[in-house]
């Protein structure tokens, strides 16, 4: 089995995740610069057989556009365009961020760590990919 790959996408940083190739576990694979993502992916895909991309779509609480919405969605619109062999579908990513840094202070990570802003977009990568796992599950 091909791994399934998500991204939560950001203006200045993207962070990526990634299943074992019997998608059971999802993982932080990368922080990137944002910019780098499609030759970072390129790269990859070279190394790792993915059968589906999972993208963060920012959306408030009332279903309305955030400040992200609009990146997120060229972002799609991209990876469809360089690789149309590649699914893309976007989900909801709502209260990842916060489900983070929640996640840090569980996981006892120090304060300095903590304030790493890349450490929270890997572990919401983490987070979509997990969520969609499950909902795949059910």
């Amino acid at each position: 089995m091909a791994r399934i790959l998500a991204i939560d996408y950001g203006g200045k940083r993207t962070g990526l995740a990634v299943t074992d190739p019997l998608q059971i576990i999802a993982t932080g694979l990368a922080t990137i610069e944002s910019r780098d993502l499609i030759p970072y992916l390129k790269k990859y895909f070279l190394a790792e057989p993915v059968e589906l991309i999972i993208i963060g779509l920012p959306k408030n609480w009332d279903e309305s556009d955030t400040h992200g919405t609009a990146p997120a969605q060229a972002a799609i619109k991209r990876l469809k365009k360089e690789f149309p062999a590649i699914p893309v579908k976007a989900v909801d990513e709502r209260y990842t961020s916060k489900m983070a840094k929640d996640a840090m202070l569980q996981m006892g990570m120090k304060k300095k760590d903590r304030q790493v802003k890349g450490n929270v977009d890997i572990i919401a990568a983490t987070i979509i990919l997990q969520e969609y796992l499950q909902s795949a599950r059910i």
